[in-house]
C-alpha cells in the first residue's frame, strides 16, 4: 500500500491543519470511506474522521464524499487533519533517557518501571507525561506521538514522533512491519535451537487482563535465536515481526520457555542440583521480565534513511546474566 505525506507549510506547533495523503490499497475495495480512513490513518478514532468526512476536509480523487460511500480501491486520498491538544495530561519534569533527537524523532531508552501511557491506576509520572514537558508542541500530536510501546517492566527502545506527519508516517511502517525491533530475553529451560512462533494472540478467554494464544486472535510473528546457553536457562535475540499486546511474553510461554520473572506469564522452572547461592538470590530477586529492547531500526519518516539504534541491557539484567554464567562455570 503505497502512501504519501505531504507536511507543507504546517506543523505542529500551530493550530493549523496538516494534510495528509495516502492511497486506499486494493484490499479495503468496497469498504466504507470511513471504514477506510480508520485503516489508513489510525491515529485517529473513527468518529473523529468521519466528522473530518462530513465537514469537507477529506477528498477522494479530489471529490467529496459521504462516510458510507464505498471506495473501490487505488483511490488517492487527502485529509486536512486538525491538530488537538493533549489537555487532559499534564506536562511533568520527569527523566527522559533521550538516545536521539532531531526535529522529526526521539528515541527513547526507557527504563524499567516507566509506565507509556497514562491509564487507570497511573495517570502521572508517565513517559506521556514526561514528553510533553520535555517537547511541548507534541501536546497537538496523538498520544503525544507515541508510535509502539513497551510493558511497564520492560526495558529498552522506543520511537516517539514529533510531528504529525512523522507518526503517520511511523505508524505505516510499522503496520507494514517495516521496524527492525529485536529483544535481548532470558527463558527458563534450554532452548535446543532458534524457531519461528506464528500464533494468533487475542485476549485470555476467562481472564481478560491477559492476553493468551486463542483461536481467532491476531495474527503474531516471533521469532528467536540462540545467543547463550546456561544450565537451567537460555538467553535469547527475539524479532518481532508483529507487535500485539505481550506478544514474547505470551509466545515464550506458549512453547513453554516463560521468561524469567515474568509475574504474569512466567512460573519458576526447576533449577538443577548444584546451582550457586548467588544464582539462587539473583533469580528471587528478579521480580520483573527479563526482556530488554536492545535494537531498533526504522527509516528516518523525513529524509527516508533507515537508521538503528542499539542499548545495552540494564544493569539488573546485566547482573542476572553474570550470575547464570558464574553458576554454569561452577563446579
Amino acid at each position: 500500500m503505497p502512501q504519501e505525506y505531504n507536511q507543507g507549510s504546517a506543523t505542529n506547533k500551530s493550530a493549523e491543519p496538516v494534510t495528509l495523503q495516502a492511497e486506499i490499497g486494493l484490499e479495503l475495495a468496497g469498504s466504507r470511506l470511513d471504514q477506510a480512513l480508520a485503516v489508513l490513518f489510525p491515529d485517529y478514532s473513527r468518529s473523529r474522521l468521519t466528522q473530518w468526512i462530513r465537514d469537507g476536509r477529506v477528498q477522494v480523487d479530489g471529490r467529496l464524499l459521504k462516510p458510507r460511500d464505498k471506495v473501490a480501491g487505488g483511490e488517492r486520498v487527502e485529509l486536512s487533519a486538525l491538530p488537538e491538544r493533549n489537555e487532559q495530561f499534564a506536562a511533568e519534569a520527569l527523566p527522559l533517557p533521550i538516545v536521539y533527537e532531531d526535529e522529526a524523532i526521539l528515541i527513547i531508552d526507557k527504563p524499567a518501571g516507566l509506565v507509556v501511557h497514562p491509564a487507570a491506576g497511573n495517570w502521572e509520572g508517565t513517559l506521556l507525561n514526561a514528553l510533553l514537558h520535555h517537547a511541548p508542541e507534541l501536546a497537538e500530536v496523538p498520544r503525544a506521538g507515541i508510535v509502539h510501546r513497551l510493558d511497564k517492566e520492560t526495558t529498552g527502545l522506543l520511537v516517539v514522533a514529533r510531528t504529525l506527519v512523522a507518526q503517520t508516517a511511523l505508524v505505516r511502517a510499522l503496520q507494514a512491519r517495516e521496524f527492525t525491533r529485536e529483544y535481548d530475553a532470558v527463558v527458563w529451560g534450554q532452548v535446543t535451537g532458534g524457531a519461528s512462533i506464528e500464533t494468533p494472540i487475542g485476549r485470555h478467554p476467562v481472564d481478560r487482563k491477559r492476553m493468551a494464544v486463542v483461536a481467532g486472535g491476531k495474527p503474531a510473528v516471533t521469532h528467536y535465536r540462540l545467543a547463550e546457553r546456561f544450565r537451567a536457562h537460555t538467553r535469547l535475540k527475539v524479532r518481532l515481526e508483529t507487535g500485539r499486546t505481550h506478544q514474547i511474553r505470551v509466545h515464550m510461554a506458549h512453547i513453554h520457555h516463560p521468561i524469567v520473572g515474568d509475574p504474569v506469564y512466567g512460573g519458576r522452572g526447576r533449577l538443577p542440583a548444584g546451582t550457586t547461592e548467588a544464582l539462587r538470590q539473583a533469580l528471587a530477586g528478579f521480580r520483573r521480565q527479563a526482556l530488554h529492547a536492545a535494537r531498533l531500526g526504522l527509516a528516518h519518516p523525513s529524509s527516508g534513511e533507515y537508521l538503528e539504534w542499539q542499548a545495552p541491557p540494564p544493569d539488573d539484567f546485566s547482573a542476572l546474566i553474570a550470575a547464570l554464567r558464574q553458576d554454569k562455570e561452577a563446579p
